[in-house]
This record gives C-alpha cells, structure tokens and sequence, in this order.
C-alpha cells in the first residue's frame, strides 16, 4: 500500500446565507440566497486529498441524525476509508456561514459529535489504521485540543509526518509543536499563537504584522516548550502564502490569480492539497506550491467542496 493521508478533524454540514453584504453587529440583512453543504473542516480537507489521488481515510464523528447519515453518504462517495467515524448519541456538527458579494465569509459552528471526540477515540482509530513513515497525518482543531493534541502525537510517535492545522487557534501552545512538522495558520491565527506565546513568556510586542518574522519564533525552543519540527506555512488568502522553514530564508509563493466567488473552504483546499502532495513524496516547497493553486480554483466555485480540485483542473490552472 502506498502513503496514505489520514486526516483527524471535524465534519459538519454547512447551512449557507449568500447576500450582497455581510451584516453588522445586531443588524439583519434580508435578500440572502439559502443552500446547504457538506463541510467541516475535517472533511472538506479529507476530500481535498482525496479528489488529489491520495489513499485517505478520516478520523471523526458524527451524530445520529438525518445529517450524520448524510455526512457519512457524502465522505463516502469521495472514496475515503470511513472505518475511523463513530456515530455517537446526539447532533452532527452544523456550521452557519454568511457569504458576501466579493466571497468573504463569517462562520459559527455548533460542534455537535465533534466535540465529544476524545484521545481514546483517535487512539483506537490509529490501532486500525496503523499509521507509519511516509503517511501524512492531518490533525485540525476543531475537535477538543486534548484530542487534537493526542491525535499528532501518537502520529507523531507513530513515524507519519505531521501537519497541523490550527484553525481556530486558541487553546493551542508549545505542549504541541514538538510533535508537528508543519503548522499551517492563516494571518489571523498565526497572530493568536505568537501573542499566546509571548503572553506566557512575558515578551512584548505586536504579533503578527510580519507573518514571517511571527512565523520564525514558533521554530524556536523557549522556556515554555519546542518549536515547530520542520515548517510554518502561513496562508495569506489572495496573497498566496509564505513558509518558513527551518536553516532557510523565507519563500514567499504567490497564488495564481482568479475570479474569486466564495472563499469557504480554501484553506482546507490547501491543507487537504499539502498532504497528499507530500504524501505522493513531493518536496515541501512544490507540495505547497500546489496547495496555494488548489486553494486559488477552489474560490472559483460556491460552497466549501463543490471547489476542491482534480488532478486536471489543477494541473490546467498551474499551466495556465
């Protein structure tokens, strides 16, 4: 059996509100356009991959509900390896996204079977599973940060690469990064992590403002625990994104240009896309070349995974 993407994370499904603008604080905005999704950001990353070619299974749960039968109907019409999902007593995981005319987007999610994911959970999941060198494990967090943290050591431990993708980004701090090959924040959660940091240690300063600066101090060991193993790749949305990695300058990568229309998703693009390029032995600079790409055509499309590439579509893109 070749590498395989084995992702730990959420799955949700994503009820969508589509208007000329995204509202205000204590402001209804009328005229939104209604549909429904399959999300999380688990899932969404999980079928990234492996729309990409890559063997992928998935760490998780869901409800049993209506909408944990159809999570489950949609992961596995994607061909991922579901031997890893329980259904637990309850709801599934719903997000509720807001989407302007220019494709940005403000989301809350009521976590449902996702937050009752536990370490035991992911540990009997590895049993099965039995991740090893050359696996990619992709943990995101928006399952319980004792599990998430679990779930990259015990990869970790196990030989696989690890990627984490801290989004959202509190709770999480140095107990983890010693176990992580890569950390992939966007700019927002890249500020929260360095502020944490420098909070804990009593460093002043503004986090953030240089995402590769803020970047090269989670690689660094402190009082207060490791750094990142190998790399932080920063996303920076349009921009494309930087990664800093250790004993190397800077690489800023730009995203190919597109005609954006909804940016849910794009991020799980790229992190779904990063896994199985480095799955499939990519270097780390092209593996996330193509990420940045994946993410870019996944804009182009309304919904979360309605945009997540095929080998030809990025292809043609990166060609183009």
């Amino acid at each position: 059996m070749g590498a395989r993407v084995i992702v730990v994370g959420s799955v949700n499904i994503d009820l969508v509100a589509t208007a000329d603008r995204l509202p205000a604080p204590g402001e209804t905005v009328t005229g939104a356009r209604y549909s429904q999704h399959h999300g999380g950001k688990g899932g969404n990353q999980a079928v990234a991959a492996a729309r990409l070619g890559a063997p992928t299974a998935f760490v998780g749960a869901v409800g049993d509900d209506p909408f944990g039968e159809e999570a489950r109907a949609a992961l596995a019409a994607e061909g991922i390896d579901l031997t890893a999902v329980l259904t637990l007593p309850g709801a599934t995981g719903v997000a509720l996204i807001l989407v302007d005319g220019r494709g940005e987007n403000l989301i809350s999610v009521a976590s449902g079977a996702n937050a009752e994911l536990t370490p035991d959970h992911v540990l009997a999941a590895f049993a099965t599973l039995a991740p090893r060198a050359g696996d990619v494990v992709l943990v995101g967090h928006e399952i319980p940060t004792v599990t998430a943290k679990a779930a990259v050591r015990a990869a970790r431990q196990a030989g696989a690469t690890t990627i984490l993708n801290p989004a959202p980004a509190d709770g999480l701090d140095r107990s983890v990064f010693g176990d992580v090959d890569i950390l992939t924040p966007n700019r927002s959660e890249l500020a929260t992590l360095v502020s944490e940091d420098s909070r804990r240690i009593g460093r002043g300063g503004r986090a953030g403002e240089r995402p590769e600066i803020a970047a090269a101090t989670l690689l660094d060991h402190n009082s207060e625990g490791a750094g990142v193993r190998g790399a932080v790749i920063v996303t920076l949305g349009a921009a494309g994104a930087v990664v800093v990695a250790r004993d190397s300058q800077p690489l800023d990568l730009p995203a190919p240009a597109v005609t954006a229309i909804d940016s849910v998703g794009a991020g799980d693009a790229l992190n779904g896309a990063l896994a199985a390029g480095l799955a499939s032995g990519l270097s780390l600079e092209r593996a996330a070349r193509r990420a940045i790409a994946a993410a870019a055509l996944s804009t182009t499309r309304s919904g979360a995974r309605e945009g997540m590439a095929t080998p030809p579509e990025l292809e043609a893109l990166l060609e183009g």
